[in-house]
C-alpha cells in the first residue's frame, strides 16, 4: 500500500482536482490531475461500481492499483495529485504486469498534456 503521506484525506482535495484538473483517458481507467503547491505527490483511486457490484471486488482491484503505483511511485511527477478512476471490469483479470503498463501510459499522457 502506497504511504499514507501520499493518499488524499479528505473529500474536498478529491473534489478540486476533479472540479480544476485535467484528464486523460483509455478504455479502461482514465486519469485526473492537476498540481499542486504541497511538495510532494498525492493519489486517490477510484473504482466505479461498473467493475463489480461487490465491494470485496473493487477493494481487489483498488489495493492492486495501489500497489502498481507504490513501486514505480518514483517515475511519477512530484508535486502533482493524482485520481486514477477505474470503470472497466476488464482491470479484474488483468494482469499485473499489464496493469502497472496501463497505469505508466497513462502517466506519461498526462506529462504530454
Amino acid at each position: 500500500m502506497l504511504n499514507k503521506k501520499y493518499r488524499f484525506h479528505s473529500r474536498g482535495g478529491v473534489k478540486y482536482v476533479y472540479k480544476h484538473g485535467k484528464t486523460v483517458r483509455t478504455p479502461f481507467l482514465s486519469l485526473v490531475y492537476d498540481e499542486n503547491r504541497r511538495g510532494f505527490t498525492r493519489v486517490a483511486v477510484v473504482v466505479s461500481k461498473k467493475v463489480d457490484k461487490s465491494a470485496v471486488a473493487r477493494n481487489r482491484v483498488r489495493r492492486r492499483v495501489y500497489e502498481a503505483l507504490r513501486l514505480n511511485f518514483e517515475k511519477i511527477p512530484k508535486e502533482r495529485d493524482y485520481i486514477f478512476v477505474v470503470y472497466s471490469n476488464k482491470i479484474l483479470g488483468m494482469d499485473f504486469g499489464e496493469l502497472q503498463e496501463k497505469l505508466g501510459e497513462l502517466v506519461r499522457q498526462s506529462k504530454i498534456a
